[in-house]
């Protein structure tokens, strides 16, 4: 499969140079020099900060599946929904630095910080980075009956029609509610914003032409693009998405601030022995390179990943810091 952006790359030759030869048996998957205790040695816990049944959902159980095979240890996924994914994100936070409870989150979890005041934590100083999982995207899209389907269409139609069109999301404080709002600033748009609950009723009410147009996952939408009950207009990200490789980006348009992918990643808790953290990045790592795990994923409308934790770490920081200049600049807060 072609790799989404150079990060890609940077992962495969990072866990290539850390690859061993066969997968090592769960008592000595981790030698940790701290420890009597063989790693693991007991049932590991993954957090889901959302509901049962989404996208993050699946791929915690694909990996938890896999770990248990590899490892002998049972994985429990744990969904612990609440408050913008705040909940389960603050319980991990505050787990055991013992390695056996991991957070399975999404680009949420840097831009909360700038959103919801008073979280009860740090995004980058209260974790551990284990491995960034998958990148997906986020797109513009619009209704079938819609007159326009380019991006300099659809603007000229808007700015002929202000306040005429208000756009969907699937929530607010989501990435498509802050792109949203980065649209109508970078293209001078009047235009009201709708939070759906969730991607499933903004993608009915799309297909439906209840509402327009919707900045909205690709994986939610990606049944109705391949029936043609939506249409793509353009996408978020530094790159291309080589699950749609005929749509445009923003940022080809000359529109600024769309670069950040959104990804989906695993931590610790801060505090977690390096040599934990890396057995388990290593086993991720491979985990989401199994041919019937990469398929899979690719299924779910993501590309897999499977970084070292010290790549993980430059994304989560250098995304900390662009979520929050663009949430600040389009004026966004949530209680």
């Amino acid at each position: 499969m072609p790799y989404r952006s150079a990060r890609l790359r940077t992962a495969v030759a990072a866990m290539l140079l850390a690859a061993v030869p066969s997968v090592m048996p769960a008592a000595a998957a981790a030698a940790d020099p701290g420890s009597a205790e063989p790693y693991p040695s007991r049932p590991l816990t993954i957090v889901v900060p959302s509901v049962a049944g989404n996208v993050n959902d699946a791929v915690a159980r694909l990996i938890g599946q896999e770990l248990t095979k590899s490892w002998g240890q049972p994985v429990i996924v744990d969904n612990k929904p609440g408050a913008g994914t705040t909940t389960g994100t603050k319980h991990v936070a505050r787990a055991a630095k013992d390695g056996y409870t991991a957070l399975l989150t999404f680009t949420a979890h840097v831009q909360n910080p700038s959103l919801y005041r008073g979280i009860g934590y740090d995004p980058i100083e209260d974790f551990t980075p284990v491995s960034e999982v998958a990148i997906s995207s986020t797109m513009l899209a619009v209704s079938p009956d819609f007159p326009a389907r380019t991006l300099p269409e659809v603007v000229a139609l808007l700015k002929a029609n202000p306040g005429k069109y208000p756009y969907g999301s699937y929530g607010a404080g989501t990435t498509g509610h802050i792109l949203g709002e980065l649209f109508k600033r970078e293209a001078g748009l009047q235009m009201e914003h709708v939070a759906y609950k969730g991607g499933a009723p903004l993608a009915t009410d799309l297909a439906a032409g209840h509402v327009k147009l919707g900045f909205i996952a690709v994986g939610t939408a990606m049944p109705l693009l391949q029936g043609g009950k939506l249409v793509p207009v353009a996408l978020a990200g530094a790159e291309r998405s080589t699950l749609l490789p005929r749509v445009p980006t923003f940022r080809e348009a000359g529109y600024q601030g769309f670069e950040p992918d959104a990804w989906m990643g695993l931590l610790f808790p801060a505090g977690v022995p390096k040599a934990r953290v890396d057995a388990l990045s290593r086993e991720v790592a491979r985990i989401v390179r199994l041919p019937e795990i990469a398929k899979k994923m690719q299924d779910l409308n993501l590309v897999p990943v499977g970084s070292t934790p010290e790549a993980f770490a430059t994304v989560m920081k250098n995304d900390r810091d662009k979520w929050s200049r663009i949430i600040r600049d389009v004026g966004i807060t949530l209680e």
